[in-house]
């Protein structure tokens, strides 16, 4: 893995994940499962936590990239814009620096929606022997 290498992967959240989600965490904020509380605010429908979609984050840096080994050391978050359940989503990681003596990376990380805009950004750095040279 080298710095400027990317991943994107294409996911859909449920409202089962937002269900699992608020049992997990015992966020049971109406904003996020009542139609007729939405209506009255400022996004009209219920919004996914934005945690949910962070966790795609984790996913794929646990598992995929970089994968297996992955230490997850830090994640800063800017919730941009709301997300929606069933909606289409990118998640787009990128490596932006590589500290090889540590075997750090520092990678940028967003979801972006189907008219390209950014629904949620931040950066993260993980450990991983991959970045290790030398």
């Amino acid at each position: 893995m080298k710095e400027n290498d990317a991943f994107e992967e294409e996911v859909i959240f449920s409202q089962e994940d937002v269900r699992k989600y608020a049992d997990m965490s015992g966020d049971y904020n109406p904003i996020h499962f009542d139609s007729e509380y939405t209506k009255k605010t400022i996004f009209k429908f219920p919004i996914m936590h934005g945690l949910i979609g962070a966790s795609a984050f984790s996913r794929i840096l646990g598992t995929i990239f970089p994968g297996e080994g992955t230490i997850y050391r830090k994640q800063s978050l800017n919730f941009i814009q709301p997300m929606f359940v069933e909606q289409k989503y990118k998640v787009i990681l990128k490596i932006m620096e590589i500290d090889s003596i540590k075997g750090s990376a520092r990678i940028e990380t967003k979801i972006i929606n189907l008219e390209g805009s950014v629904v949620l950004s931040g950066e993260a750095i993980v450990y991983n022997e991959k970045f290790k040279f030398g």
